[in-house]
């Protein structure tokens, strides 16, 4: 199985609802190609983990470095892995107002340092993509 984590810039930042139609649309395609993962915006900045076979990951990857609603695409971790860290589809962000998210499924805290994304597992690939994301948490503004 491979799990593969890229950084990338949004070419037009991304409301609340921009947000939740991209989870609607997202999570079917990742459930029926065997996918799972995290995904994180702040301020078009985006870093993602996809996790499945490594055919379907391949394939998702070549179509976001293609999507043009990405630039600057940087693959940061490209491992085989035996388990997946994040079993669980989400997608987390800060400062959207104009909807009540915390109360739609697949959203997260962690952006907002009330969530953490770790599996609890002692699994070295899982500490490195964790502490990915905690260095995305604190660095992007």
């Amino acid at each position: 199985m491979l799990s593969l984590t890229y950084v990338s810039s949004a070419t037009e930042l991304a409301d609340a609802d921009a947000l939740v139609g991209a989870l609607e649309a997202i999570r079917p395609r990742n459930h029926e190609r065997g996918i799972t993962g995290v995904l994180l915006y702040r301020g078009g900045n985006i870093i993602q983990v996809l996790e499945g076979p490594d055919e379907q990951v391949e394939r998702t990857f070549a179509s976001i470095e293609r999507d043009h609603r990405h630039r600057g695409v940087i693959v940061l971790l490209r491992e085989q892995v035996d388990r997946r860290s994040f079993p669980d589809w989400s997608m987390g962000f800060r400062d959207v107002s104009a909807l009540d998210l915390d109360r739609e499924d697949g959203f997260t805290d962690f952006l907002r340092g009330r969530d953490d994304l770790t599996t609890g597992e002692d699994d070295h690939h899982a500490e490195i993509v964790a502490s990915l994301l905690r260095t995305f948490r604190e660095s992007m503004r």
